[in-house]
């Protein structure tokens, strides 16, 4: 009887795990499903928006960029510029907002989504010269969005992509990579440390050498490239994960 007994219990065991892992695996293929379409969603929603000619033509054809921000720009005043990266992902509208929440969970078209957006931090002015715009994208596992960044951890991939083409309603503007490091997002009550993300505006020159300076000390590697009191900054940011609240950073000059 008690033979019995365990051999039911052995059995009702089996059948619950058994009926556990079947959801663990319905749940996971779906969740991969649901992954697999909304990543194709979000890419077919961006290379929508890219203008049709190739690249070479773009560079030949400098109002291609400039119009199509001007036609975007008639369904969101959001959007301030287009930002690309020859043979990368890396090819969006910029988008800018006074809330810095608000384009991480939308798209430039202002719906709900994951992959977020391209965009500019609230304090930074893209046409002033003065400025640091600094540009923010989400980096994701399928290759999306600002992922690519994580590539000029290579030195090789910087020297053949040493520039990042970033245009708003009035020009296309060309800018030259000058320094690559990773850092991190420090606590409040951390001191003496580099909040790159702070710096947006340069009040004076000792301000701006004062970043350009903290910039070169943890650079990856050298790139022979500096710059001056007066050039324009551009600071790309996404999330990097071999530390707690790891950025990589890109920082580039106007030519």
């Amino acid at each position: 009887m008690e033979k019995k007994k365990s051999s039911n219990k052995s059995k009702k065991i089996k059948i619950i795990l058994i009926v556990f892992l079947s959801i663990c695996f319905i749940s996971a293929v779906s969740y991969l499903i649901y992954s697999f379409i909304l990543s194709n969603k979000n890419k077919a929603l961006y290379d929508d928006a890219i203008p049709n000619e190739t690249t070479e033509e773009l560079v030949q054809v400098n109002s291609q960029f400039v119009d199509k921000v001007k036609e975007l720009q008639q369904d969101n005043t959001d959007v301030k510029g287009w930002i690309q990266i020859e043979d990368t992902s890396i090819n969006y509208p910029l988008l800018q907002t006074e809330d810095n929440d608000y384009y991480l969970t939308h798209n430039y078209k202002k719906e709900k989504n994951s992959y977020g957006s391209v965009f500019i931090n609230s304090n930074s002015n893209l046409k002033d010269n003065n400025s640091n715009v600094i540009i923010y994208g989400h980096n994701m596992k399928d290759g999306q969005m600002f992922n690519d960044l994580l590539k000029y951890q290579d030195k090789d991939f910087y020297e053949k992509h040493p520039t990042i083409k970033l245009a708003t309603d009035e020009s296309e503007e060309k800018y030259e990579i000058i320094y690559v490091f990773k850092s991190r997002v420090f606590y409040q009550d951390e001191k003496n440390v580099f909040r790159f993300y702070h710096y947006y505006n340069f009040e004076n020159e000792n301000q701006y050498n004062e970043y350009i300076n903290n910039c070169k000390s943890i650079q990856l590697y050298d790139t022979g490239k500096t710059s001056e009191y007066g050039n324009q900054l551009i600071t790309l940011i996404t999330c990097e994960y071999s530390q707690e609240n790891g950025r990589m950073v890109v920082v580039a000059k106007k030519i």
